[in-house]
């Protein structure tokens, strides 16, 4: 009886850790899309590149920003600017 107690609990752990690791190399969508904005954001060279950032002068950025600008930078600003390829290529890419 005791060897079974042993080996049920064995197979339990041997699961939960298989099951554990998939989630760990899985990123939600969600943190995905963080990961590409803040990527986007920070490879911008300026002060401003979206409207709910701060100017040097510690004003708000808004129409001034990148986000707004035709022509120019497209920061990824808000979570609807990730489309679904993006996340597809950002998973391709942790992939490999």
């Amino acid at each position: 009886m005791r060897k079974l107690g042993i080996s049920l609990i064995a197979v339990l752990a041997l699961f939960y850790g298989f099951s554990a690791s998939g989630k760990q190399t899985t990123l939600a969508d969600a943190a995905i899309i963080k990961i590409l904005m803040e990527e986007s954001i920070s490879s911008y060279p300026g002060n401003c590149p979206c409207p709910y950032n701060s100017a040097k002068n510690g004003s708000r950025c808004g129409k001034r920003s990148a986000y707004n600008r035709p022509n120019g930078y497209a920061p990824l600003c808000f979570k609807d600017d990730v489309s679904k390829e993006m996340i597809q290529q950002y998973r391709g890419r942790a992939a490999s």
